[in-house]
C-alpha cells in the first residue's frame, strides 16, 4: 500500500472492572480494577501501527490527556494528533467483564463529542491513502456532521473509505437505512452479524448478506462463533473463529478490522485478510484491554 491510512474518532480512557467473586449487592465486592488506553477508532489505529502499518490517527481528548494518549499511540507506531479540550474530560468507558470476558459498557463520551473539522490538520491528510472511521463519530449528534464532512472529503481526494458501525444499540436508535444513507459509497463496511440485521432492517432468521453487500463496495461480517465472511459481487468467503480462550473481547473487532486492512490494503486478497484480521482479534481476547 502507498501512503498511511488515516483513522479519525474516539480516544477513550477504559475502566475495566472484573468481579473476584460473588457480587455482593449494596456492600463491598473484591474486584479488579484497571484503566487503560482504548476507544474504538484509537484501537484500531493502534493495533493497525502494531501489524507495520503508516498510520495517522486524530482524535480529542481532555487537555490534560494530550500527552498520556498520544504516548500510548507512539508505543504502537502511530503519529497521533490529539486535540486538548479545556472543558470536557477524556471521554471514559467503564467495562464490567463476565466470566465469559463478555462486557457490558457505560460510555461519558467526553472530549469526543468536540471533535470538530479544524482537529483534523493539513498534515494529517497529506500522503493519505485511506480515510477509516467508527460509528461513533457518525451516531453523535454533535459530531455527525464532522464524520460525514471527512468521509466527503476523503472522496474528494480520492482515498479509499472503510466504515464500522461499532454498536448496535447505537445503530437501532437511528435505524439502519438511515445509517447507509450516511455512509453511501464506502469501500469497505465491518458490520457484526447483529449490526448487519439491524441495517437490512432484518425482522425474520434470514440475513441477506448479498443485498447488504451491494451498499458496499466490499463487506465483512463477523459472524461470532462462526468466524467472519467477506461478501463482494460474486465473491464469497468465510474463515472460522478464533481458537483460544477468550479473556476480555474489548476491542475484538476493532483487532479484526485492522488485521483486515492491513494484509487487504496491501493485495485486496480476502482469504489472507480474513485470516490476518482473526489472528489479529485471537490476540485481542487472549488478554485484557483493547489494545496490542
Amino acid at each position: 500500500m502507498t501512503g498511511h491510512v488515516l483513522v479519525v474518532g474516539d480516544v477513550v480512557d477504559d475502566i475495566s472492572v472484573r468481579a473476584l467473586t460473588a457480587v455482593t449487592e449494596a456492600s463491598d465486592t473484591n474486584a479488579e480494577i484497571r484503566m487503560r488506553p482504548g476507544g474504538s477508532a484509537a484501537n484500531v489505529a493502534a493495533w493497525l501501527g502494531s501489524l507495520g502499518v503508516e498510520t495517522v490517527f486524530v482524535g480529542r481528548v481532555g487537555a490534560d490527556a494530550v500527552e498520556r494518549h498520544m504516548q500510548a499511540l507512539a508505543e504502537h507506531g502511530v503519529t497521533a494528533h490529539l486535540a486538548g479540550d479545556d472543558e470536557l474530560p477524556t471521554a471514559t468507558i467503564v467495562l464490567q467483564l463476565d466470566d465469559a470476558g463478555e462486557r457490558t459498557m457505560f460510555v461519558d463520551r467526553g472530549a469526543n463529542t468536540g471533535l470538530r473539522p479544524g482537529d483534523v490538520p493539513e498534515a494529517a491528510w497529506d500522503g493519505a491513502s485511506w480515510l477509516h472511521l467508527t460509528g461513533y463519530t457518525l451516531f453523535d449528534v454533535a459530531t455527525r456532521s464532522t464524520a460525514l464532512g471527512l468521509v466527503a472529503q476523503a472522496r474528494a481526494r480520492g482515498l479509499g473509505v472503510s466504515i464500522d458501525p461499532s454498536t448496535v444499540s447505537f445503530l437501532r436508535d437511528v435505524g439502519g437505512p438511515t445509517f447507509l444513507d450516511w455512509v453511501e459509497g464506502a469501500d469497505l463496511a465491518f458490520p457484526n452479524l447483529e449490526e448487519a440485521r439491524v441495517l437490512l432492517d432484518a425482522r425474520g432468521p434470514h440475513t441477506d448478506l448479498d443485498a447488504l453487500g451491494a451498499r458496499f463496495g466490499h463487506l465483512v461480517v463477523t459472524l461470532g462463533s462462526m468466524g467472519a465472511a467477506y461478501v463482494s459481487g460474486d465473491r464469497r468467503e468465510q474463515v472460522t473463529a478464533p481458537r483460544t480462550r477468550v479473556v476480555d473481547t474489548t476491542g475484538a473487532g476493532d483487532a479484526f478490522a485492522a488485521g483486515f486492512l492491513a494484509s487487504w490494503l496491501d493485495d485486496r486478497d480476502p482469504v489472507v485478510a480474513l485470516e490476518s484480521g482473526r489472528a489479529a482479534a485471537e490476540r485481542c481476547i487472549a488478554h485484557l484491554g483493547a489494545r496490542p
